[in-house]
């Protein structure tokens, strides 16, 4: 059967049109009308054999139709067009105008003779001949569009010992095509840095005092930490959860230590730029180095601890250390006295690979009273005389709390057992012994001197509009109040080193320095001043219990490497968070 493309049929139908016309005048509007039986044409199986298909078959009924002209019937060319459009197919178009076309050349053929009907099947063929041209045309475009692609895909694949910038050409023998590369992304341009904020520094009210010792902050600098971009935040307080562990090995948790103490040492130099030369180290320096199951020795960090201590020593800073609350040495549990035990070895290996002598000593409280205070504090004693080895207790030191034990609570004890006693004016002033706090210095002094240790305590004042006794508890941005009355008076603390636990950090101890000229105005870096806080909150954001109310503890997820917010136990341990011992971990060893 004679297939055509829409085009060639537009072309074949012209050509049979004017045939008819020529030969046959005005019977050719009937001949294009007529309605051909086209089941009854065989239907040649391919394109060449509709050429030579024989007009003679069909003859006979070609020339019935054309004497007998139909007056009604359906015109073949609309009938094709209208199937072409309802089937959407163009193939069973091409089928009807091919049988169509056939059928009126035949018509042609007997009526105006053999030699009108050979030209018409010349012309026919020649229409054939010039579709299949054009075919065959496509068919080497679309080749030739194949090689250009694969030839393009060679030039884009370079051996490994091909130069730089060198084009190699692929023999194509293998016949195999690697996919082209995909094109290199542009690097990001660098976002611009932010200029620096102008900061407004208010004046102070300028004091005097007698005041000799050194100020320190605890654990956090504000300055460094909130260094942007994030990545160049330096801070000594990255920890993790047991999932995390897990999942990334000990050597990962390692790791996480070694870069606090990196940055221990960043925060020593900056303290030393600054003129403070009293820091707390963070008690996450190496997390979970105390626990029963993933606890780990510090003699990998050796030679970094030995760095970071040799730059203290030099300076002349003072280093101490702050045991989170969880530890309890007098719990009734003997689990939580052994993971205590084992928490203050761990921060004493800290202190002697860091090679910090008497003075960097470890401050814990009391604990809890268990509903029985003289029995824990009987446990306590038993716990620090008969189990503690001697190079954690030679640098134990007790902290009177505002909750549980006052200094005149621990007094004695501290005393008996020759344990020096850390005093904290803020809670000694929301939990107050019956002996003035002079009086309780001087005591406390004299333990210090028979060990050698230079004397410590700690200050800090509640938060502006506090009022309940929790809220009071929440250390302020700053000690705007300024320093105690004991701290001039001579024989009782104007020589100690006192320890700022104030929110600010290490701006809260500039702005003492600059109150009371304890610096000189010219070794203050103004750059490094922020301004106060106006506007307070009350609110306590140390770490609440992890208890369901229920009370089915909650499962531990993910990483805390990096909070945003107080990343270390110390200071939720000076605001007085609420967590005991089972919930921390300590006692079940979680």
């Amino acid at each position: 059967m004679l297939r055509l493309s829409l085009p060639l049929y537009a072309k074949t139908t012209r050509i049979v049109q004017t045939r008819l016309h020529n030969c046959l005048g005005s019977r050719i509007t009937h001949s294009k009308r007529m309605d051909l039986n086209v089941a009854q044409a065989p239907v040649p199986q391919c394109r060449r054999s509709a050429r030579v298909q024989s007009f003679a078959t069909t003859a006979t009924a070609t020339a019935t139709i054309v004497q007998n002209p139909p007056t009604s019937g359906t015109n073949v060319t609309n009938a094709a067009r209208g199937k072409r459009k309802r089937m959407g197919a163009k193939n069973d178009a091409s089928q009807v105008i091919g049988t169509t076309v056939m059928a009126e050349s035949q018509s042609v053929g007997v009526l105006i003779g053999e030699k009108e009907s050979e030209d018409v099947q010349s012309d026919l063929s020649s229409l054939t001949d010039e579709e299949e041209e054009l075919s065959r045309g496509k068919r080497r475009k679309t080749t030739n569009t194949k090689q250009a692609a694969k030839k393009k895909t060679r030039k884009c694949t370079q051996p490994e010992d091909a130069e730089d910038g060198a084009i190699v050409e692929d023999d194509g023998d293998d016949g195999e095509f690697q996919e082209p590369a995909k094109k290199a992304r542009k690097p990001r341009k660098p976002r611009a840095p932010k200029p620096e904020p102008v900061y407004i520094i208010p004046d102070v009210v300028k004091k005097e005092t007698k005041f000799q010792g050194r100020l320190g902050y605890a654990c956090l600098n504000t300055i460094l930490r909130n260094k942007r971009p994030a990545k160049d935040a330096v801070f000594c307080s990255r920890t993790c959860r047991i999932d995390s562990i897990k999942k990334n090995g000990m050597d990962w948790v390692k790791g996480l230590g070694k870069k606090n103490v990196e940055d221990l040492i960043t925060m020593i130099q900056w303290n030393e730029d600054n003129s403070i030369r009293f820091l707390r180290i963070s008690s996450e320096m190496f997390p979970f180095a105390s626990h029963p199951i993933y606890g780990y020795s510090l003699d990998y960090a050796a030679d970094i601890l030995a760095k970071a201590g040799e730059l203290a020593n030099k300076y002349g800073h003072r280093i101490t250390s702050h045991p989170g609350q969880f530890t309890q040495l007098g719990s009734p549990k003997n689990g939580v006295i052994e993971n205590s035990i084992r928490e203050l070895q761990y921060h004493t290996e800290m202190m002697e690979r860091m090679g910090i002598g008497k003075d960097g000593v470890l401050v814990i409280h009391g604990g809890g009273v268990y509903d029985d205070k003289p029995a824990a504090l009987e446990r306590i004693k038993n716990t620090i005389k008969e189990r503690l080895p001697k190079n954690v207790r030679e640098r134990l030191v007790l902290e009177n709390d505002e909750l549980c034990y006052n200094a005149e609570d621990l007094l004695p004890l501290c005393e008996e057992l020759d344990i020096p006693l850390v005093f904290d004016y803020h809670h000694d002033a929301l939990y107050p012994s019956s002996i003035p706090p002079r009086e309780i210095i001087q005591r406390t002094n004299a333990i210090f001197a028979r060990r050698g240790i230079r004397p410590k305590q700690h200050l800090s004042e509640p938060r502006p509009g506090a009022e309940t006794l929790m809220e009071k508890r929440a250390h302020a941005d700053r000690c705007s109040a300024g320093l105690p009355k004991e701290l001039e008076e001579e024989g009782v603390a104007i020589d100690v080193d006192l320890m700022i636990e104030a929110k600010d950090k290490e701006q809260a101890v500039l702005e003492l320095y600059r109150m009371y000229g304890l610096v000189e105005e010219g070794k203050i870096i103004w750059k490094n001043l922020r301004p106060p806080n106006e506007n307070q909150t009350k609110e306590t954001k140390g770490r609440k219990s992890n208890k369901k109310k229920n009370g089915k503890r909650k499962g531990k997820k993910g990483l805390v490497e990096d909070d945003e917010a107080e990343l270390d136990a110390d200071a939720d341990a000076e605001e007085g968070a609420d967590m005991d011992a089972d919930e921390s971990g300590v006692e079940e060893g979680v």
